[in-house]
């Protein structure tokens, strides 16, 4: 096990960069920057290795040759042979690039000795990896970037005819070098974009395709439009084909021929700015290219595409006065990197006002103020603590639901003398004002200045860890969940974006040795709680008080209240769909991948009369649900505020993994387990803390056509529950009664 700070060192010291990416029938070569202080001879151990994104498969490269630049640098060149490896990497999504670093007793040698004994936390000082120890050789893996100017990689796309798709080699938005498999499609990008005082817009780009040829004439038709966020087109034009042999040189290793790629095009945005004259807030129009060529002898257009900028484009704001009104006409690149045009109403204090929050904005996101505002946390924690000061958190501020709401409402009910604050996200505070809540925007100064004095937090996630604890805060963790589902230092992989599994179990231990409470919804979960979590200060075996709302209100006054404001028929059964996210479903950090294995088509077909089926999706991929096609049968309640009460108004659940199917178990209700994956889930990603397969409260299916059967089963049966339930409700449920946030606040807030 390496240190963090040693991990850091190493990187910087090693400091690997791409300088250079070529390619060639069958072969790829790549060019890689080391720091002058590495030995050459260790650079000769270096590897270069490629994963896909979930781990699952590797490949490495060895170095092949290693020279000196001008400026001293060593640099080696790494061939990819494509014959062996071209197949299996059409046969993923994405592929990552790393260098595999050796690490051996001599290096750690040489990186202890370097860091300061003050950087060196009290655990790495006793730690395997001293200076003195005796340790094996192990594998430090570092993500190769790219120094700028970056090549433009879609040159060197790769057409695999059988699978009719595509692998791209690209840059990320830091720099990182990664492969993509997409269908087949043409890349369209802007090199130059300028507004006139006239309102002229001008455009320059090029197009590329992986087929051969495709551009090689300038018979190419090239058709961009402008179109809104449904995708409807606002405008079309035919652009100029321009003669680019710059690409082609480029591309020369390949045999490519990219002579008639480019484009340019003059488009006159006062007709567009008048079909728009009337707005009364920012409206976004994006730009596609339509490319058509010969096919068979025949004319084929490929389905139109968005127009990246690379580099950021910058137009400047440019104000046109329509029909006596000002409006501010811009040309920018987006956050997906996409063009689009901009139209916004436009006065002088706006403009004021919106230059101040950009700039504000920098700053915030700057790294010198986030080390300013970390360093103040640390320094306002010790100011006097405001003793019924309690501050309250779910889900990083976004929702007002689960164990923090039931012991909130609890709270203010009867303990009048505390003063009970949220801590919102900036984004979602609308639900806090509908609520009429007391809150705050969390990372405010405000929120700073109240949540380094408060006597208490109360959240049901971890907390960041530059948040230090003050002295005088007890720390009460609710947690979300009873575990099915390995956790933490349960885990042998962690397959998440933006951390590695030992990362993951170091950060995690930390933050659970902040927690002073943590509530247990039962001993099942006191034991896995204490292992999996570290977690060595007070249990409170209570039962989950967002679960009281479960006994205290089941009746059917209250369901019928929550279907009429959810607007849901009174007159149909009503299924919940619950499924937890998958640990490997994403494209990167931040940038989760959604997949709905469940036909929702057949499902209507069959248990649409009646039946109505309400999604809730896990908070990573909810803003990519789509039910449009299903409107009167699928409702999309992934935002829905407390999941609760989608128990309370459900006849019955259909999840997987989710620990949902704890919670949603004290309303005695029948449900059935959508297991499509559960060999790869079992066996690879997380794991299961008890048989599952054997003692699970329903039955588990595997196909759309195995829940709808199932459905029907249950049905035949009068909602009856599995025979299985009753036991599974003893160990789970019996310290539920409808009292649980009594419990907790008595013990925590004496």
């Amino acid at each position: 096990m390496i240190s963090e700070q040693a991990e850091k060192y190493i990187k910087k010291l090693i400091k690997p960069r791409i300088t250079h990416f070529e390619a060639s029938p069958g072969q790829w070569s790549i060019s890689i920057r080391f720091n002058p202080e590495i030995d050459e001879q260790y650079i000769k151990r270096i590897e270069l290795f490629v994963c896909d994104r979930f781990g699952d498969a590797t490949f490495h490269f060895p170095i092949d040759t290693v020279t000196k630049d001008d400026d001293e640098f060593w640099v080696a060149k790494v061939l990819v042979q494509l014959s062996s490896v071209q197949q299996h990497f059409f046969n993923r999504e994405f592929w990552n690039f790393f260098v595999s670093v050796p690490v051996d007793q001599s290096l750690l040698n040489q990186v202890y000795a370097e860091l300061d004994v003050d950087q060196i936390d009290e655990a790495e000082k006793v730690s395997d990896l001293g200076v003195n120890a005796e340790v094996e050789s192990c594998k430090l893996n570092i993500r190769l970037r790219a120094v700028k100017p970056l090549q433009p990689l879609d040159l060197f796309s790769l057409y695999d005819e059988e699978k009719d798709k595509m692998l791209v080699p690209f840059y990320t938005k830091k720099k990182a070098l990664s492969l993509r498999v997409e269908e087949v499609h043409v890349m369209a990008r802007i090199d130059h974009a300028a507004i006139s005082r006239h309102f002229m817009l001008n455009l320059e780009g090029h197009v590329v395709f992986p087929i051969a040829d495709v551009l090689s004439k300038p018979d190419v038709q090239k058709k961009l439009m402008l179109v809104n966020s449904d995708e409807e087109v606002i405008a079309e034009w035919r652009a100029e084909n321009i003669e680019r042999p710059d690409l082609t040189e480029a591309a020369q290793s390949l045999g490519r021929n990219y002579d008639w790629a480019g484009f340019s095009l003059a488009i006159d945005l006062k007709p567009i700015a008048s079909q728009f004259s009337d707005v009364s807030e920012p409206t976004y129009l994006y730009f596609r290219v339509e490319l058509t060529h010969n096919k068979n002898g025949m004319l084929f257009s490929e389905r139109p595409v968005r127009i990246l900028a690379r580099q950021k484009v910058i137009t400047g704001r440019h104000i046109i006065k329509m029909d006596g009104l000002k409006k501010s006409l811009t040309v920018k690149r987006n956050r997906n990197n996409s063009l689009a045009f901009r139209i916004a109403p436009y006065t002088l204090a706006d403009a004021a006002k919106g230059k101040v929050r950009r700039g504000l904005n920098r700053v915030k996101k700057s790294k010198a103020f986030t080390a300013v505002y970390h360093r103040t946390f640390q320094l306002l924690s010790h100011l006097p603590v405001k003793q019924n000061l309690v501050m309250f958190e779910s889900f990083f501020g976004r929702q007002y639901s689960c164990n923090p709401r039931a012991i909130y409402e609890y709270m203010r009910d009867h303990y009048p003398e505390y003063q009970l604050v949220w801590s919102a996200n900036g984004n979602y505070t609308e639900l806090f004002e509908q609520h009429q809540l007391p809150y705050v925007k969390r990372f405010s100064l405000k929120w700073l200045m109240l949540m380094t004095r408060a006597n208490y937090w109360v959240t049901n996630v971890r907390l960041p860890l530059w948040m230090s604890k003050p002295k005088h805060t007890v720390y009460l963790q609710t947690w979300h969940g009873t575990p099915l589902k390995r956790l933490a230092l349960d885990m042998e992989e962690v397959h998440m974006p933006g951390t590695n599994t030992e990362k993951y179990k170091r950060n995690f231990l930390a933050e659970s040795s902040r927690w002073d409470y943590l509530i247990s919804p039962n001993a099942y979960s006191s034991e896995i709680f204490s292992r999996a979590f570290g977690f060595e200060n007070t249990m409170i075996e209570s039962g989950y008080p967002r679960n009281d709302f479960l006994y205290q209100k089941n009746n059917r006054e209250t369901i019928d209240t929550i279907k009429d404001r959810c607007g849901l028929p009174r007159d149909k059964k009503v299924i919940l769909y619950a499924p937890t996210w998958r640990d490997n479903q994403f494209y990167g950090k931040g940038r989760y991948r959604f997949e709905l294995d469940l036909d929702l088509q057949r499902m209507k077909e069959n248990l649409g009369k009646d039946y109505i089926i309400i999604m809730r999706m896990h908070y990573l991929i909810a803003d990519q649900l789509d039910l449009s096609e299903y409107d009167g049968f699928a409702y999309d309640f992934s935002h829905y505020e407390d999941i609760s009460e989608l128990y309370m108004i459900s006849d019955l659940l259909i999840t997987d993994y989710s620990s949902v199917f704890f919670d949603f178990a004290n309303l005695k209700r029948p449900m059935v387990f959508f297991t499509y994956d559960i060999e790869d889930y079992r066996d690879h990603l997380r794991g299961f803390y008890f048989e599952f397969e054997q003692k699970a409260p329903g039955p588990l299916v595997t196909t759309t056509e195995g829940v709808i059967q199932a459905i029907h089963d249950i049905e035949a049966s009068g909602f009856a529950v599995s025979d299985r339930f009753d036991a599974f409700f003893e160990k789970f449920c019996s310290l539920e009664s409808g009292h649980s946030s009594e419990k907790v606040v008595k013990t925590v807030f004496k």
